[in-house]
């Protein structure tokens, strides 16, 4: 009970200090939330979205889980997704790895995780797809950054790919993707990749909303 009540302290210590500094600062988060950013990351307690990007609160909307996946038959991911799209409309979408990551590294051995085997099986995907170019590299810890970016780009790859994303581009140019990868050593986040709405996405993966709406009619 020492560290939750440490928590609680540090939170009234928190909220005091947020009040003193600006009276107003809780009154505009109650009734304000337009981020410009939705983003996708990893649940470690190491990437902390708002403070790893120096942005306040209400300005990302965040979506974490282990080894920052865009799995298209995850409910939980699929509706914050849907709200961050349609309703808050947000500008960017940002998928987010880190070096590191402790799902990567799992999912790099043959250990039985039980449950979490399935949570991990999209990433050891990535990694049989890349296969000859992961196994060039020699030194485990480089092979595992490696698999941590080329995992993101996957990502931002199987983004575009729902339809949710590619409704909205039917109406505009947003939201615009992109896969960065941060780094707990120095704390920099670097850009691996991005699409947007002229992207051209292969055939079989393309929706055709103008038929569904020809149908609905």
């Amino acid at each position: 009970m020492e560290e939750y009540n440490k928590l609680l302290k540090q939170n009234k210590d928190w909220a005091q200090s947020q009040t003193e500094k600006d009276p107003d600062f809780f009154k505009r988060l109650v009734n304000l939330q337009t981020p410009h950013f939705l983003w996708i990351g990893c649940s470690d307690s190491r990437v902390p979205a708002n403070e790893i990007t120096n942005t306040q609160p209400g300005e990302i909307f965040v979506h974490r889980n282990i080894a920052n996946l865009v799995i298209s038959t995850d409910l939980n991911f699929l509706s914050v997704l849907k709200y961050a799209v349609e309703i808050l409309k947000v500008k960017h979408i940002i998928v987010t790895g880190h070096y590191g990551c402790g799902g990567i590294a799992a999912s790099m051995s043959n250990i039985n995780f039980g449950l979490l085997n399935k949570w991990l099986r999209p990433i050891k995907d990535v990694y049989f797809k890349y296969q000859k170019e992961l196994e060039i590299i020699t030194n485990e810890q480089k092979r595992a950054e490696r698999l941590v970016e080329l995992n993101t780009i996957e990502q931002v790859r199987n983004l575009a790919k729902i339809s949710t994303v590619q409704k909205s581009w039917a109406n505009s140019e947003f939201p615009v993707l992109h896969g960065c990868v941060y780094s707990l050593e120095n704390g920099v986040i670097k850009h691996l990749i991005t699409i947007d709405s002229k992207t051209e996405l292969p055939a079989i993966y393309r929706f055709d909303f103008k038929q569904e709406e020809t149908e609905d009619n």
